[in-house]
């Protein structure tokens, strides 16, 4: 039976992405008029294969190698009438210098121009001179330890969300809930990632690992001069978090991995097997369904950011008549709290394209010996269980443990004490 179901799924789940596949083709040329009409400086789309060997050197292939049946035929029939490499470099010069030109007229059309959308935090603080920080929330101990010389010693955590998520899923899950030893020792930061949140979302970044760590250390590191901290992070932020830690190894003293996104496999299939992994081209189950529309699909995703984030006000407007409530979820609103632009290249070049670095990270860790604890869920289906248990592979001295009948997100909003319990025990 379970045969028979599997190959049903398969046989519809081809014949869905092919329409998918025409249907964000044609999207194509859609929003390249409409971006050309409203938009000083449109920013070009990844449709057209760029060739060249340096490619993966700058930004991820899954922004360019993304299979898609129609587009490759009729750019197949372009090539063969005798396009040259000299004009696919002329247009990756172009796109580069509209890439730069654009942030100068954040938000895009297709982007929410509401208040808070467009805030100081979201956007008039990009100005690319290098003093942009992003949206922090920070908890301060009410009493640091006094060591022997008379100077105070204070616990410096660093939390890391996921994606689509906010520095919110720690301000409401972790902070209210410390121990009394630890309100007293702990410093905690939490920030909205770049591209998130209430943190700025430029038009002209392409949101690689290096420009998120860059803005972290910019908003944490070097602003508070931290000498020595810990890690805890989720889901994407754990690929950040690795990378943090293999650049500062002398200074962290334990990172901690919450459903950690690990696919071990060669570099060179590094990127594709992750997006292959996360956003698996299959109709079932729904949120996998939903995962890789919003990977595989520039312009269809676009689409999607358009009707609902651009007008998130309406719909949480409707949620809150429906439902009653004057205030909905934070991991409800969330999901909204982001550009097309932003989303879309975090997912390319850090879950994506970071998955060729992660080894590396992790060999730096296991050589340096920094304190590594791993939680996941065994219900987890967005981030295999399978993934903590590669890393636990690759550091044997890593601690992990599973939860039972947690997913990837109730694995700390439905255990709240008990996960900061487990926090605790790693800090001190």
């Amino acid at each position: 039976m379970w045969r028979v179901t599997n190959a049903i799924i398969s046989s519809v789940s081809r014949i869905v992405f092919a329409l998918l596949d025409l249907l964000d083709f044609a999207l194509c040329f859609i929003y390249r008029f409409l971006d050309s009409v409203l938009e000083e400086n449109p920013i070009p789309c990844y449709c057209r294969s760029r060739g060249g060997e340096e490619e993966g050197d700058e930004i991820s292939e899954t922004l360019y190698g993304r299979r898609n049946e129609f587009r490759d035929q009729i750019l197949g029939l372009f090539s063969a009438t005798g396009r040259s490499d000299d004009d696919d470099d002329d247009d990756d010069d172009e796109k580069e210098k509209e890439k730069k030109e654009a942030g100068r007229r954040s938000p895009r059309w297709s982007d929410c121009n509401c208040e808070s959308c467009v805030s100081c935090a979201s956007w008039k603080n990009w100005q690319g001179m290098g003093k942009e920080t992003l949206h922090l929330v920070i908890k301060e101990p009410t009493r640091a330890e006094t060591r022997q010389d008379g100077s105070y010693e204070t616990e410096n955590v660093i939390f890391l969300h996921g994606f689509l998520s906010s520095s919110s899923i720690w301000v409401e899950s972790v902070f209210p809930n410390l121990s009394e030893e630890a309100d007293l020792r702990v410093k905690m930061f939490a920030m909205d990632l770049l591209g998130f949140g209430k943190s700025p979302k430029p038009a002209n970044c392409l949101y690689r690992i290096q420009d998120h760590l860059e803005m972290i250390e910019r908003t944490v590191i070097k602003q508070f001069g931290l000498n020595s901290f810990h890690i805890v992070a989720h889901s994407m932020g754990c690929i950040l978090g690795i990378a943090l830690a293999a650049k500062y190894p002398k200074s962290v003293k334990s990172i901690t991995l919450v459903a950690p996104p690990y696919f071990p496999s060669l570099e060179a299939k590094a990127s594709h097997n992750a997006l292959n992994r996360l956003a698996e081209r299959k109709i079932w189950p729904p949120l996998l369904f939903f995962s890789s529309v919003m990977s595989w699909y520039e312009h269809l995703g676009r689409t999607i950011c358009f009707i609902i984030c651009r007008n998130h006000l309406t719909w949480e407007w409707i949620i809150k008549l429906l439902t009653w409530k004057k205030h909905l979820p934070f991991n409800l609103t969330d999901i909204t709290k982001h550009t097309h632009h932003s989303a879309w290249h975090t997912m390319h070049e850090v879950l994506c394209r970071g998955a060729k670095f992660n080894d590396n990270y992790l060999r730096t860790l296991k050589e340096e010996g920094i304190f590594m604890k791993i939680i996941h869920g065994d219900k987890d289906e967005v981030v295999p269980l399978e993934c903590s248990l590669n890393i636990k592979g690759r550091v044997p001295k890593a601690e992990l443990q599973i939860i039972n009948n947690a997913d990837h997100v109730s694995v700390i909003l439905n255990r709240k004490k008990d996960f900061t319990k487990f926090l605790e025990q790693t800090w001190f």
